[in-house]
């Protein structure tokens, strides 16, 4: 019952997230923008937070925030509004970009932290 919660609460502030980036982008790029950071986002919570946080966390962060930021369904609206060229190349770049920012994240989340050094603050 509490992963169902944290989802509602994580999709109520994703999906406000989402509709202020389509209010201050036009809605090709907020799309573009918001699945590319939202896939970095979710990589870096995999890597530094997944192993720590509880099952409810992960899914309020994962399912409900990032899942009601990103979306798909946008993506292939988009791509069919234009001719098939300029749909396939939009995909694919999105495609691209996503999957780099994943890794990004990933990597950046598993990068141990470094230490602060006091002498030098």
């Amino acid at each position: 019952m509490r992963s169902l919660f944290a989802v509602i609460a994580g999709g109520l502030v994703g999906t406000a997230l989402r509709l202020g980036a389509d209010v201050l982008v036009p809605i090709e790029w907020a799309t573009f923008v918001v699945n590319v950071a939202g896939a970095f986002v979710l990589g870096l919570l995999v890597a530094k937070l997944w192993p720590r946080v509880p099952d409810w966390m992960r899914a309020g962060l994962g399912a409900g925030l990032l899942g009601s930021f990103t979306t798909f369904s946008a993506v292939a609206v988009i791509a069919v509004e234009g001719p098939l060229w300029q749909a396939a190349l939009y995909v694919v770049v999105s495609v691209v970009f996503g999957l780099a920012a994943a890794f990004l994240g990933l990597w950046l989340g598993r990068r141990p932290a470094a230490p602060i050094d006091p002498v030098n603050e």
